[in-house]
């Protein structure tokens, strides 16, 4: 479970906090506006992020593991490192998102060494 609850969250990027190596684990942010955010090597696995606009946030090493991006705005996201597998990307917008070197549970149409531009 979160170390923090979603008000806290939205409390400490309103100040410009970062949420760097985090406890954020099964957290609901769906619909929430973290423009910008620092989530590096986060724990967020099973996170609610549906619906949720993350541009330019920055989720290198993250753990992402069953995390719901279900249409998230992720464009120029840096998902460098994080662990994927099982999160849930459908009508999530990635323009530009780096995603090199994840860990996923299946191919996904994307190439390792790449950078997205859908």
């Amino acid at each position: 479970m979160s170390e923090l609850t979603r008000e806290q969250v939205i409390e400490m990027y309103e100040k410009g906090e970062s949420f760097k190596e985090k406890d954020l684990s099964e957290i609901d942010l769906s619909g929430c506006d973290l423009k910008r955010a620092d989530f590096t090597r986060a724990k967020l696995n099973k996170a609610n992020f549906a619906g949720a606009d993350l541009q330019d946030s920055v989720f290198v090493k993250a753990d992402l593991r069953e995390a719901n991006f279900t249409g998230a705005n992720l464009e120029r996201a840096d998902l460098s490192k994080s662990d994927l597998r099982w999160s849930v990307f459908r009508g999530a917008k990635l323009l530009k998102a780096s995603m090199k070197g994840c860990k996923q549970d299946q191919p996904s149409g994307y190439r390792s060494k790449e950078t997205w531009r859908l």
